[in-house]
């Protein structure tokens, strides 16, 4: 038996540390536009449709602060800044692919089961 105090881990498991880094509908849609290359705030926030920017520019500093995406201003006027996903990023971001392709496989399914859910609720 060990006489030091009992350690508090803050995650339940792996799946709730990296939970607290993508939560959200808008952070793994940032990870999988960003997997393709840097890009400027304005080309991110037009392929991550229906966001808004304070929401955006939220989620942003979340994932950098977590060390997933780093921000780079080049100082420029009118202003410059990319993002780009850190080694950290990159890994997380290869977790994401295959849920991509499940999604990809399963939209039909998804998408009918969805219309009979709202056809249901209206009628």
């Amino acid at each position: 038996m060990s006489t030091e105090p009992e350690k508090s881990f803050p995650f339940i498991c792996g799946l709730d540390a990296a939970l607290r880094v993508i939560g959200g509908k808008w952070k793994p849609l940032v990870l999988y536009f960003l997997r393709k290359g840097p890009m400027r705030y304005g080309e991110l926030r037009r392929s991550v449709r229906g966001v808004s920017d304070k929401v955006l520019i939220q989620q942003l500093k979340e994932l950098e602060a977590h060390g997933i995406i780093l921000r780079t201003d080049y100082g420029e006027v009118p202003p410059r800044v990319d993002y780009t996903l850190t080694p950290l990023g990159c890994s997380l971001a290869d977790t994401l692919t295959s849920l991509c392709v499940w999604g990809e496989k399963n939209a039909a399914t998804i998408a009918a089961a969805l219309a009979e859910r709202e056809k249901e609720s209206v009628g």
